[in-house]
């Protein structure tokens, strides 16, 4: 069996919920596409790092049934497990920082794939949806607190893969960071917790608490 940690990413305040996701420190071990994607299914996070240079920083990442050229909570898990000052995807050059209990990422969101962000009235609309039928990746929100930047929001993937709900989307949070043109706080499934900043030239930083599951 291939050695990999487990770390939970955008926790809440008390370390409680959070999106698993598998890191493989070995990269070498699994070198080819094929490979990775089995081993990326069979153990079922929404996704996996595979981490070819640790001291670069290079990462490949794969859900259960895609490889991904970047996506935002791996990027997050992977900054705070290796500590280097950017990571190198397929996408490109992410920068990382750790800030106390919060650590965060600088990434483009048009590097990720468009998510369908889906505005409703109320907070508890949002809590009660079901999950929606496969096809598209749906980004269901709604303010809190607006003037506060508060969010309440749940991520679909539609992929047919085993993940019907995400618990924690990065790229998601990105491109409504864009779409809304504001700092956001946003609690998405459970209760995990993301922290966006717009920057300048359309970047824009993520940040949020990790934990080393085992």
């Amino acid at each position: 069996m291939t050695d990999y940690d487990v770390v939970r990413v955008f926790c809440g305040p008390r370390g409680e919920y959070g999106n698993e996701l598998g890191v493989v420190r070995e990269g070498s071990v699994l070198p080819e596409r094929d490979e990775r994607q089995v081993f990326a299914a069979k153990l079922g996070f929404s996704e996996t790092v595979f981490v070819d240079d640790p001291e670069r920083g290079v990462i490949d990442i794969y859900t259960p049934s895609a490889r991904l050229p970047f996506a935002g909570y791996p990027c997050v898990g992977a900054a705070w497990l290796l500590d280097v000052p950017e990571l190198v995807t397929p996408a490109g050059v992410v920068g990382t920082r750790l800030d106390g209990e919060f650590t965060w990422i600088e990434a483009r969101p048009e590097w990720a794939r468009q998510r369908t962000l889906r505005q409703y009235a109320t907070a508890a609309e949002v809590e009660a949806l079901p999950v929606p039928p496969m096809g598209e990746w749906v980004y269901a929100w709604a303010w809190e607190d607006e003037a506060a930047g508060r969010v309440r929001a749940r991520g679909f993937p539609g992929r047919g893969d085993g993940i019907d709900e995400d618990e924690a989307t990065g790229a998601a949070a990105l491109q409504l960071t864009v779409q809304l043109g504001r700092a956001l706080n946003i609690i998405q499934g459970k209760g995990s917790q993301l922290l966006t900043a717009p920057q300048p030239e359309g970047w824009i930083e993520l940040g949020g608490r990790v934990l080393l599951e085992r």
